[in-house]
């Protein structure tokens, strides 16, 4: 396991965090409330081990499959529907959503290979994630891939707690199948939208890993 570059900085505040209260703590109570002292520690050190956890990169074994659309994300699939998309497509297209919790891995993987075809970023709200409406009224990040002759949409979405989306891509770029197209720390939402009648190989609420679980098979 490592730890992403998107953390280094929050992890070094939290760090600097960490080490003030701590000391101040000490300085001021170690003579007669050693307890409170030992609580605050391991208190601040929970925290602090949490927010690093939020950076986690695990090793792991990706899925590279010519046909295969591979889960983006970690998290959990909320959504699988027919939606009207009025951003890019102007049709109907397959949504599949997964939730990212706070406790999941933060990393945004490229789902096929391809070229980048559209990149844009939109201001908006910061509705919980699993708000129907955060699809499109959240500040968002929307990638279209083109692979041969089908496109997806990726949207990277922010919710309450993830206020800050990172992407890594832009248009005219040729990708990689599992790279890394992004960050969204503390949690969020991914979308995909595909053609209406691809093949989807998961199930609402399953568990899905990042460029590992295949999220759908391609039609070509």
């Amino acid at each position: 396991m490592t730890i992403h570059r998107e953390g280094y900085k929050s992890i070094a505040i939290g760090t600097l965090i960490f080490g003030a209260i701590n000391l101040a703590v000490f300085y001021f109570f170690s003579a007669s409330l050693m307890w409170l002292c030992a609580i605050i520690f391991f208190l601040t050190l929970g925290v602090l081990l949490f927010l690093v956890s939020f950076f986690r990169v695990p090793n792991r074994s990706l899925t590279i499959s010519e046909n295969a659309i591979v889960a983006p994300a970690d998290g959990k699939v909320v959504v699988i529907e027919e939606t009207t998309d009025v951003e890019y497509f102007k049709d109907r297209r397959l949504q599949v959503s997964i939730f990212m919790s706070p406790a999941n891995v933060h990393v945004n993987r490229n789902p096929i290979d391809g070229e980048v075809v559209y990149n844009q970023y939109h201001k908006g709200k910061y509705l919980v994630a699993w708000h129907p409406k955060s699809s499109t009224d959240n500040e968002r990040h929307s990638v279209v891939i083109k692979k041969g002759n089908t496109e997806i949409l990726v949207k990277q979405i922010a919710g309450a707690l993830a206020k800050r989306i990172v992407n890594y891509l832009q248009v005219g770029q040729k990708v990689k199948q599992t790279e890394e197209m992004g960050f969204i720390k503390f949690g969020s939402r991914v979308d995909l939208l595909l053609p209406v009648g691809t093949k989807v190989n998961v199930e609402l609420n399953q568990a899905v890993q990042g460029g590992v679980t295949v999220i759908a098979t391609l039609n070509i």
